[in-house]
């Protein structure tokens, strides 16, 4: 029996619930599968900050409902990899996945890329977005503490994500387009009912505007004709969630799979697509509707009929991929060794990265008297103990501002360009760890064009990515704006992590994260980026 190192079974594209259970499902039934996701294992559903209609799980969150099917899939010997998929060829019996770290081979193709909020496309959306225009309440809706706030939309994220937004918004008010809630009575009612909430039904909004921040709100009734303005107080701003759909991720197929008006694949009973060996489940089918509970229903299905087809495939082809190892055991062994910050689970992903690190590094700490400093000395010892390769070192307090700072440092003392103010944790801990790999080589896999680009450019060039730990969205831009400091000597990447360093938040009017700021403030930019988005931002 022919084994390849890369052919697997089945590539699953996306870590949201469809594929995280179509890859539990996939790896217990002793098939080979590996997860590709881009931005961060969990998908849309992280961003909720309560999931109370998941049965037989009466309340969590929904960050902490995906970790724990990541977990599950991972402990049956499924496989994960942080890479964007820049290109599918579904030709022949064997297909290819190509990735931004290498390509992977496959008998079938899971397609589970989910949606992104939609716009809708009043005036004044895209010029203040991230400056008062917000599309994630868990990301964003501490920066509107005290403050007014506006909802957009009728579904069930415009009902539960205001509920949510009272527990910092002095008020919210629900425009919704429609008579009245898409969604379930009781989810309807739970924000209905609520003491800061006012719902204003046949209402659209018009128009935004301000200076650096929202200052003014023109909405209309839809039924009477009627227009009414928000201005904020004084020296006050305000927001505006928008919450109206979402758009699915199909770019990657739509040569090759069929697609319905709005965009969604369309897929058999059995989640087939029109393609041969490419299969889909989750946000980005066209269904009738969208919930953790269907992408998981789907995620199953798919799983079953893709046994069927490798089992087949196997047979036909006599390529056998290797059989998946449980990492249970594999996760304990490191978590003997007394961590007291990292379970074994993250230390099993730590040394399987540190092992492939091709040169030693220096975390250089810059600390004052804080317990958040204290904090800080705490987890990079800790980190530096489970790799030869890693050193901790005291750099003089006087040479960084926002302390407490880690800079990533080379061997030879030099640095990297790459810093961390606060303490890399929650979604920014998968980012740091990437950015400690990418400087000491090999680092993730990147396009001729893109290196050739980061190279050519000669004037100095300041990153600064404002963050918060809890959003889902950071780290997809941390990650690019450190891959560009380490390609390029000329260029840094400093992450602040915004809830330590408020000074930063009032100074750029920081409203949405994540926030990139070029050269002091020469551009400030709100959204998540890839490398190749970033490199156009810095030619404009």
């Amino acid at each position: 029996m022919e084994q390849m190192e890369n052919l697997y079974d089945v590539a699953v594209i996306g870590g949201g619930p469809a594929g995280l259970t179509a890859a539990l499902y996939l790896a217990r039934a002793r098939y080979r599968v590996v997860v590709v996701e881009k931005d961060h294992f969990g998908g849309q559903i992280t961003i909720t900050a309560e999931v109370v209609n998941y049965p037989g799980v009466e309340k969590t969150s929904g960050a902490a409902l995906a970790e724990t099917m990541r977990k599950q899939a991972e402990d049956f010997g499924a496989e994960f990899r942080l890479a964007e998929v820049i290109g599918l060829d579904l030709s022949g019996e064997v297909k290819t996945v190509r990735t931004s770290r290498g390509s992977l081979r496959c008998f079938g193709v899971l397609l589970a890329t989910g949606a992104h909020p939609r716009m809708v496309g009043f005036q004044g959306e895209a010029q203040f977005r991230g400056r008062g225009v917000a599309y994630c309440a868990t990301c964003d809706g501490e920066f509107f503490t005290g403050k007014d706030v506006f909802v957009v939309g009728g579904g069930f994220a415009a009902a539960e994500e205001s509920v949510f937004l009272t527990k910092y918004a002095r008020h919210v008010t629900i425009l919704i387009r429609g008579d009245d809630f898409s969604c379930a009575q009781a989810t309807a009612d739970a924000a209905r009912n609520h003491e800061k909430i006012t719902v204003l039904p046949n209402t659209v909004v018009e128009e935004v505007s301000g200076d650096t921040a929202l200052r003014f709100l023109q909405y209309r009734n839809t039924k009477t004709g009627q227009v009414a303005k928000y201005h904020a107080a004084d020296g006050e701003t305000f927001g505006v969630f928008v919450f109206a759909g979402y758009e699915p991720a199909t770019e990657l197929v739509r040569d090759l799979a069929e697609l319905d008006q709005q965009g969604y694949v369309l897929t058999d009973r059995s989640q087939k697509t029109a393609a041969d060996g490419l299969y889909a489940a989750g946000d980005v089918c066209a269904k009738p509707l969208r919930q953790v509970v269907t992408a998981v229903g789907e995620g199953a299905l798919a799983a079953t009929e893709l046994e069927r087809l490798c089992s087949a495939m196997q047979a036909k082809t006599g390529l056998h991929p290797q059989r998946p190892v449980s990492r249970a055991e594999e996760a304990a062994a490191p978590a003997e060794a007394g961590s007291t910050l990292f379970t074994g689970d993250m230390l099993s992903q730590l040394h399987t990265v540190f092992a492939r690190m091709a040169s030693s590094l220096v975390l250089r700490l810059y600390l004052d008297e804080t317990p958040l400093s204290a904090e800080l000395r705490q987890y990079m010892e800790e980190l530096a103990a489970q790799s030869s390769k890693l050193s901790v070192e005291l750099g003089d307090p006087a040479d960084a501002d926002h302390l407490p700072c880690v800079r990533v440092c080379r061997s030879d003392g030099s640095w990297a360009g790459l810093a961390f103010h606060g303490v890399p944790g929650g979604h920014e801990f998968t980012s740091f760890i990437l950015g400690l790999y990418n400087a000491a080589g090999p680092g993730q896999a990147l396009d001729e064009e893109s290196r050739n680009a980061i190279q050519a450019i000669q004037e100095t060039v300041d990153l600064q990515v404002l963050v918060s730990l809890s959003c889902t969205m950071c780290p997809d831009l941390v990650t690019a704006a450190q891959r560009l400091a380490v390609e390029n000597p000329s260029i840094t990447a400093q992450v602040y992590d915004l809830n330590h360093f408020p000074d930063l938040r009032e100074k750029y009017q920081v409203m949405s994260v994540p926030c990139l700021v070029v050269n002091g403030g020469e551009q400030v930019s709100f959204g998540k980026k890839n490398v190749r988005q970033l490199l156009e931002l810095l030619s404009q």
